[in-house]
């Protein structure tokens, strides 16, 4: 199993391409199943979530083929309307292909999803939600089964504001019968292309961008090419990194006001920000000031970068508390991060960082995705030498990150290990 062996101290300088974004490839992909035909999703990254959401989708009958940037997908012969427990259980998002299967053919067969190793995230409000529209619902050892002869537009109000159930039901709606609102929409970005896709497509959405989304049902869709969007949270790791070790960096085609929560406590702790339309430059300062976060769904500061915050606030000169309002359990990178010299300690959904003068290089283990880039970042800024173990989950959501990271002048190589 693959480690990150990382020697710290040096501050990163230069330019880094964004590639597009993980969360939104792998519920365009899913999309696909809505239409017949040859689809070519543009800047799409390469990375495991997408090696598996092709595997989940090859399984139903789709042929995947990359080509450049892009994937080019072909949906004409779909053979099955299940999704195995042996690929949904690598990775949550695989549920994605429950309101597409259920809205073009009826009938869906989808074991319950797994992935990250942290906290409770319940598919109960896309279950809900489908029920709704007329979709029949039951579980069979361990299974999804989902039936409809069509589904039938309504109106849905989400407790809560979830990009997976947004995006799922937004799916399933283009093809009901009649009008289905859904109130309580999530806005992220990666929400909003998907439904600029399935417009193109030729779905009818009005709201797009709100937490209104009117759907008017069509009878059917067909296939179309469309361009990802930038990765967020990619662009916000790479800028953190440029922060924790006094660097200055360039990130490129991004888009800034995706990430303007981030932008604003960078500023904040010090650093000089400049912007253009599709790129940003981070200039860190010597000495990092502390700054309280508190994650909120978008347009706020992202739960999928809290962990790399408070590495930085490590090594900030004082004491930031950072609250993570989305997602209560996501801490089990503190303990990797203060055997790396951190002095951090949680209370529930609450983790108070006292900044230390400096990190020390230590074997670490990676718990899931963000807390494996905490720890890479961390690694970075540390005196010495860090191991990062079970790099698997960082390859899930980032695209060559070291390769990235040896542009900008970093000391890092993965290497073959036997560790776990």
């Amino acid at each position: 199993m693959d480690k990150f062996v990382i020697h710290g101290g040096t501050p990163l300088s230069g330019t880094v391409r964004i590639s597009g974004a993980k969360n939104a490839t792998i519920a365009l992909m899913p999309a696909t199943l809505l239409a017949s035909g040859v689809s070519r999703l543009h800047n799409s990254p390469v990375l495991r979530d997408v090696t598996t959401m092709t595997r989940v989708l090859e399984t139903i009958g789709e042929k995947i083929e990359r080509r450049d940037d892009a994937l080019v997908i072909d949906s004409t012969k779909i053979k099955s309307f299940e999704a195995p427990y042996e690929h949904v259980k690598k990775m949550r998002a695989s549920i994605y292909v429950l309101g597409p299967l259920v809205a073009r053919f009826g009938k869906a067969k989808v074991s319950l999803p797994g992935g990250c190793a942290w906290g409770p995230r319940p598919v109960n409000l896309h279950l809900e939600a489908l029920q709704r529209l007329g979709a029949d619902i039951s579980l069979d050892a361990g299974y999804i089964i989902a039936k409809a002869s069509r589904l039938k537009g309504t109106r849905i109000s989400f407790d809560i504001s979830s990009v997976g159930a947004t995006i799922n039901i937004m799916m399933a709606a283009t093809l009901a019968q009649g009008t289905t609102e859904i109130h309580n929409a999530a806005i992220e970005p990666e929400v909003t292309t998907v439904a600029e896709y399935l417009v193109t497509m030729g779905a009818k959405i009005e709201g797009i961008g709100t937490q209104s989304l009117i759907i008017e049902g069509v009878d059917e869709l067909h296939a179309a090419d469309h361009q990802n969007i930038p990765d967020r949270i990619e662009a916000g790791t790479f800028l953190i990194a440029g922060a924790i070790t006094r660097g200055d960096v360039t990130i490129t085609d991004c888009e800034p006001s995706h990430i303007d929560a981030l932008l604003e406590k960078l500023e904040d702790i010090g650093c000089e920000i400049k912007r253009s339309s599709t790129s940003i430059t981070l200039r860190a300062p010597r000495e990092l000031r502390s700054v309280d976060v508190s994650t909120a769904v978008y347009p706020g500061f992202p739960t999928d970068l809290q962990a790399q915050w408070i590495a930085l606030m490590s090594v900030a000169q004082q004491t930031s508390v950072v609250t993570d309002t989305v997602y209560f359990d996501r801490f089990t990178h503190i303990p990797e991060l203060n055997r790396l010299g951190s002095n951090i300690e949680v209370t529930e959904n609450v983790a108070v960082v006292r900044g230390v003068e400096r990190l020390r290089g230590a074997k670490v283990m990676s718990t899931d995705l963000r807390a494996s880039a905490s720890l890479i970042l961390a690694g970075l800024a540390a005196e010495g030498e860090t191991e990062v173990l079970r790099v698997y989950h960082i390859d899930r959501g980032y695209e060559a990150i070291e390769r990235k990271l040896q542009g900008l002048g970093a000391d890092i190589r993965r290497v073959a290990g036997e560790e776990f």
